[in-house]
């Protein structure tokens, strides 16, 4: 069965609903320029509500070793997302400094972003494809932006990865199909506003894509 993360979380009650519905997985978010950032303290706290329920994910963007070392000893997550320009070499660091896994964001429009991800083998605990933003997209961020790539880019991963990018309930079952991803994520795809989840949308989300795996 597809498991599911479920990003960008910032309350209680929205990751109740997430946890209620099913999520493996919960993403909390530590950038400033993101609708969807959190403190460390809101974090520990919605952390300790998920832990032992699913999977709990610090996303960062080319964080520093201080704010990493701050998030793996008030967080406790179990896996941190690199979704920055974090190298191979990076990516090693992190896990080295932190000791916890790391889940390695890759931005995708062409064939060669998918082949870039070979050098993060051995290194990232797992894959993440993301959507590449059009450079002339405003307010553009690292991720979370709404959009998506063309998933027949990943016919050729053999490997165990992450789709996200532009999904929702509408296109969760079709990006399933087309890509046989094992694991979904997905953020502003269940907002009613930016950084606003809708729980209706987070169960029909995980519903979906349960069925559709």
């Amino acid at each position: 069965m597809v498991a599911v993360k479920i990003c960008g979380l910032s309350e209680p009650v929205t990751l109740q609903a997430a946890l209620e519905a099913g999520a493996d997985m919960v993403g909390f978010v530590f950038y400033e320029r993101s609708p969807r950032n959190v403190g460390i303290e809101q974090a520990a706290s919605l952390a300790n509500m998920a832990r032992g329920k699913a999977a709990i994910v610090a996303l960062v963007v080319d964080a520093d070793d201080k704010a990493l070392h701050l998030i793996a000893q008030r967080v406790r997550p179990d896996f941190i997302q690199a979704h920055g320009n974090e190298t191979p070499g990076r990516v090693l660091e992190i896990q080295k400094l932190t000791g916890i896994r790391v889940i390695k964001a890759i931005k995708v429009l062409e064939a060669s972003d998918v082949a870039s991800a070979k050098a993060y083998h051995g290194k990232a605990a797992l894959i993440l494809f993301d959507a590449k933003a059009p450079e002339n997209l405003v307010g553009a961020l690292p991720g979370g932006n709404g959009i998506s790539f063309d998933w027949k880019l990943l016919n050729n991963t053999a490997d165990q990865f992450m789709l996200s990018g532009g999904l929702n309930p509408d296109n969760v079952s079709r990006a399933i199909a087309a890509t046989h991803a094992p694991i979904v994520d997905v953020s502003s795809g269940v907002e009613s506003s930016p950084g606003v989840k809708d729980i209706s949308l987070i169960w029909k989300f995980i519903e979906r894509a349960k069925a559709a795996g």
